[in-house]
């Protein structure tokens, strides 16, 4: 088992230093953006009450915004997850009549009751839904431009990462080719990347190539493992806006909004996340390279740098799936001695399995994986806060598997 795995990293070697290279000039990007907004040790004080005057806040916001190409950033523990951010742009955005077009298929699964099918939805206050399917897992550029003509929405939306489908993660140069052809099409609207999982994998972030918004978790990517909860939405001064005027109340905004606990882990979170990020690259790799080599299906395929954190295994075989779990679980540092069974989670349609022992509940940035009870059975693994870590789950994984 060592000497396969050893051989693994051997085949791996040029995509480690690809990853490396990116690490550093994100880590450059980062420490650049810091310095510039003169951050200091009052930044990490706390404020209560409504918040006003609140600097740690208010020049956070800053830092992610330089960091992620954009005009300006929301950045708070008020967005409880990757789900409430998306949804807090989206009626920021939205008014009734107004259309949302995805052009990257189905959603992920917990946006869907967002959309359309909870009470309080988007289809509740009036919106439109429409999506232009994918080709052969990758965005339908031609398609994309005939139905911004046909529909004339009001927000194009982006699904950066494959969620629980068998596709392609969109790179930086697809979300750029994407956005040049929605404007070619004459729409003059907001374009909104969901960027969850996608950080800091590539040189560039989405407003770099022409987005006009960009949400996150910051239990995924950008809080490096350290920030404790919320989420953050860059992009357009405009667009920001009103969206900020939807987390709070309109005529309110940005004005109010205190966090009564210590905001160093969302500046040190932000400050390690190219490190981590590269280290989940590069487990992700480890992973994809030893399953190929066993006969798995995997995407990214194994050969590629990835363009997010998450590597989809498909088993086939739904034991084995499950298996497959348990054994991520049992490798983990925090409640390693739990088993994981598929459950009816909210928000999904199918059952779910979930491995997840984290020091944050539910960080996707630490070593986890889930995966619907649904052929062909694909597991969805993520994260990793060191190489090491994850090289030893895979190296309990495949012992077991051979076992089996």
């Amino acid at each position: 088992m060592i000497e396969f795995i050893k051989k693994c990293e051997t085949k791996c070697s040029r995509i480690f230093e690809k990853i490396d290279q990116i690490s550093l000039i994100n880590q450059q990007k980062v420490l650049k953006a810091f310095q510039n907004n003169r951050v200091s040790g009052r930044h990490f004080a706390p404020s209560t009450g409504y918040g006003y005057g609140d600097d740690s806040r208010d020049t956070l916001d800053k830092v992610f915004a330089e960091v992620f190409d954009a005009e300006s950033a929301i950045v708070t523990p008020m967005l409880a997850s990757g789900t409430h951010a998306l949804a807090t742009a989206f009626f920021g955005l939205l008014r009734p009549k107004d259309l949302l077009l995805s052009v990257t298929g189905k959603p992920y699964d917990t946006l869907l009751d967002v959309i359309d099918g909870a009470d309080g939805s988007l289809a509740d206050c009036g919106v439109r839904y429409a999506q232009v399917e994918l080709k052969n897992g990758h965005p339908n550029l031609t398609a994309i431009k005939n139905n911004i003509k046909k529909y004339k929405p009001k927000v194009v939306f982006l699904q950066r990462s494959r969620g629980y489908d068998w596709r392609h993660t969109l790179s930086i140069s697809d979300i750029g080719d994407i956005v040049r052809v929605v404007r070619e099409a004459d729409f003059d609207g907001c374009i909104m990347v969901d960027n969850c999982y996608g950080e800091f994998t590539m040189e560039q972030e989405p407003c770099a190539v022409g987005a006009d918004i960009a949400v996150g978790s910051l239990i995924k990517n950008p809080g490096g493992g350290l920030a404790p909860t919320g989420g953050y939405i860059a992009g357009k001064q405009i667009y920001v806006d009103k969206i900020a005027a939807r987390l709070t109340a309109p005529g309110i905004g940005r004005e109010v909004g205190s966090y009564a606990g210590d905001y160093r882990p969302f500046y040190q979170g932000l400050f390690v996340a190219p490190h981590t990020i590269a280290q989940a690259l590069k487990g992700s790799a480890l992973f994809g390279m030893a399953f190929e080599e066993l006969g798995y299906e995997t995407l990214p395929q194994a050969k590629t740098v990835p363009n997010d954190i998450t590597r989809a295994i498909k088993f086939g075989d739904k034991d084995i799936l499950i298996k497959f779990c348990q054994d991520i679980q049992a490798s983990s540092p925090i409640d390693g001695n739990a088993v994981p069974y598929p459950w009816d989670m909210p928000g999904y349609n199918d059952q779910v399995i979930m491995a997840a022992g984290a020091f944050v509940q539910g960080s996707s940035i630490e070593l986890s994986c889930d995966a619907p009870i649904r052929e062909p059975y694909i597991a969805y693994l993520q994260g990793g806060l060191t190489y090491e870590h994850t090289k030893i789950a895979l190296t309990n994984s495949l012992k077991n598997l051979s076992s089996k």
